[in-house]
Formats: C-alpha cells, sequence, structure tokens
C-alpha cells in the first residue's frame, strides 16, 4: 500500500493522439537541440531523441546522430537500459496480482539460486532492499570479457550471476542498487509463467500498452532504423543494441530498446494505471525514498510536482522516462552517448514544456 502521504494514482484517459502544432514544439525542438551544441561535455551527447505524450497531443523530436554518422530519427531504435526495470516490475506485481506469487515470501520459493537464500523477498528485491548488492565493478570487468569473447552468443538470465561476488548481505531495508535482484525476478518470472522473459513481457504488457516498437533482446529484435553503436567488441552489427551477447546478458535489467515514442507511451500506459491497475501502480511509486518498486521517485525534481520513472545509464547510451501524475504527461529522453548528466537535459525540457500544459 502506499506509505502515508503518498498520492494515490488516478487512471489516466486515453493518451492523446493529435500532434503538438509545430508552432507550438518549437521549444522543445529548441531544448532538444541544445544536447549536441557541446556533444563532449557531461550533459551533451551526439545525437538525441526526445518524445511526450498527454491526454491530448503528443510530441517526438530528434537532433544530431549516432556513433556510426547516421542522423537519428524520433523512430529510431535505441538502448534504454535500467528503464528495462519498470517492465520486470509491472509483471511481477501482476503475477502477484493473480495469485501466481506472494510478494512477502523469500524469492526462494520461485528462484533456487545461492543468491536467494538469504529469505529475501521478492518486495524486498523489487524494492533493492534485499541485501543482494550489484556486481562489483570486477565482477563487471569479467563478465564483460566473457561476453565480448563471443558477441553472437545467447546468454540466460542466470549466466551473468556466475561473475557475481559481491558479499550477500540480510535483508534490513536498506536501499542498495542491484542490477543482480532484476536478474533473479526474470528468472521467477520465467519459472512461473513457464515461458521466456520477452514472451511473458509481450503479451502481458507491451501488446496491450499498444507498443509495436519494444524489443525485449534477445527474445525480440528492435524495430529498423536501429542505432548504429560504437562498441569495439560487438564487431560488425548484428541487429541487436549493441549486440546479441550484452543485450542477452542484461535481458532482464537493461536489455530492452525502444524508440522514444514507444518509452513516452509505456510511461503513460503504466503510470496512468492503463496496463496493470491503479492499486498496483500505487504500490510500485510508494515509498519515503528514492526508489519504490523498480520505479524511481522524483519528487519536485523536475519542477512539475511529483513524478516517477526510471533512469538508463550504460557504456552504450543514456535514457529516461519522467511521467508526472499531476500533468498526465509521460517524457522520455535517449541520449545516443553513454554515461552522461540527463538530468540537466531533462530539466530543459520540462521547462519547454509546462508553458504547453496549461
Amino acid at each position: 500500500m502506499p506509505s502515508p502521504g503518498t498520492p494515490s494514482v488516478s487512471s489516466f484517459p486515453e493518451p492523446g493522439t493529435q500532434n503538438l502544432d509545430p508552432a507550438r514544439a518549437k521549444a522543445l525542438q529548441a531544448a532538444l537541440a541544445q544536447i549536441i551544441k557541446f556533444p563532449e561535455s557531461p550533459s551533451g551527447a551526439s545525437g538525441a531523441t526526445a518524445a511526450v505524450v498527454t491526454d491530448h497531443w503528443t510530441w517526438s523530436g530528434a537532433v544530431g546522430e549516432d556513433s556510426r554518422g547516421t542522423p537519428l530519427r524520433p523512430d529510431t531504435s535505441l538502448g534504454i537500459s535500467s528503464i528495462t526495470k519498470t517492465f520486470v516490475a509491472a509483471e511481477v506485481l501482476r503475477l502477484a496480482q493473480e495469485g501466481k506469487i506472494n510478494l512477502d515470501l523469500p524469492i526462494s520459493r520461485y528462484v533456487r539460486h545461492r543468491l536467494t537464500a538469504n529469505d529475501a523477498t521478492v518486495r524486498q528485491h523489487l524494492a533493492m532492499t534485499s541485501g543482494i548488492q550489484d556486481f562489483q565493478q570486477s565482477d563487471y570487468e569479467r563478465l564483460n570479457r566473457a561476453v565480448a569473447a563471443a558477441p553472437g552468443k545467447h546468454w540466460t538470465l542466470a549466466q551473468p550471476l556466475n561473475y557475481y561476488t559481491s558479499t550477500i548481505g540480510s535483508p534490513d531495508g536498506d536501499y542498495s542498487f542491484s542490477n543482480a535482484s532484476y536478474a533473479l525476478l526474470g528468472m521467477l518470472i520465467e519459472n512461473v509463467t513457464g515461458e521466456p522473459l520477452a514472451v511473458a513481457l509481450r503479451r502481458d504488457l507491451a501488446t496491450p500498452a499498444g507498443l509495436r516498437h519494444a524489443a525485449f533482446q534477445d527474445g525480440e529484435k528492435p524495430e529498423p532504423p536501429v542505432v548504429g553503436d560504437a562498441n569495439d567488441a560487438c564487431g560488425a552489427p548484428d541487429g541487436y543494441i549493441p549486440c546479441r551477447a550484452f543485450a542477452s546478458s542484461g535481458a532482464a535489467y537493461d536489455g530492452a530498446a525502444a524508440d522514444a515514442p514507444t518509452v513516452a507511451r509505456w510511461g503513460y500506459q503504466l503510470y496512468g494505471g492503463r496496463v496493470i491497475p491503479s492499486d498496483l501502480v500505487d504500490q510500485m511509486t510508494a515509498g519515503d525514498g528514492e526508489y519504490g518498486l523498480g520505479t524511481m521517485r522524483f519528487t519536485r525534481e523536475f519542477g512539475l510536482g511529483d513524478a516517477y520513472g526510471h533512469a538508463g545509464i550504460s557504456p552504450d547510451d543514456t535514457s529516461l522516462l519522467v511521467v508526472i501524475p499531476d500533468k498526465r504527461v509521460s517524457i522520455a529522453l535517449i541520449l545516443a552517448d553513454g554515461d552522461r548528466n540527463i538530468g540537466r537535459r531533462m530539466d530543459d525540457l520540462t521547462e519547454a514544456l509546462q508553458p504547453l500544459l496549461g
């Protein structure tokens, strides 16, 4: 249930389908263009795409180019990194509502693995309070070398956990970012549904939300046009972002790809209570800190009211989904370069957006 003081999410109406008038959209495009003025700066990039979905209108735009010099389009598919976690969390909550799992039982009831032996519950893994910290930097380095050795290989959800060496703590309620927890949650979904993760997420979430241009790699390939990536370890492009081995090794925590309009639509449909019931959205967005269940809580961070969503940061891309329920607006921003200060650029977009919301 929501914590005291956490506003309950009410269902949004149908998302708007009318394109924002071009004259009014100039301010949004101008804010987007600022990103490529100084592409090497901490908040710059060689290219970016963005989209806004409201209950009255939509807008999307693109500037610059990808790392291979191809101009970006609003419908270019890029990696969305940790925004993947919003899909995994929504699916786990949906399974709980159907009575197939219990969020407050140990995840070991559903996943037998050495990382589930500390009796942390499913809910604690969703909230990243399970005592399972993230991979250490040395773990990632060893994992990346193994992935790069065979860029066309399919990795199961469990295989990356073989490289996990962090100390397993007790589920004491302290928040600690953890990709490992979401690998385990992906395994839970596969074990409970009896289907590959991509199949479950497509059927239960993406199709009902109308997300034709989302791809759950490597069960699905991204829709073209696909961003060109400069990841030397991948070799020749294979249709995945950045390539099959990297995409599949992080499938449950950063493997999804999409274009900006799709990400914005997903945020509107999810946090607007249109793809899972509002009471489940309340659980996702509840909490006293910066993280709910598969959801970042952006309290007054972007100047338009309390907001929810998720950031995604990788060496190849940087993404941010922000939904402001009071304004019934969802905003997606994706940069074609990794490890950038995307929050500053989202500030620019929301400042330009504010006069357009009435």
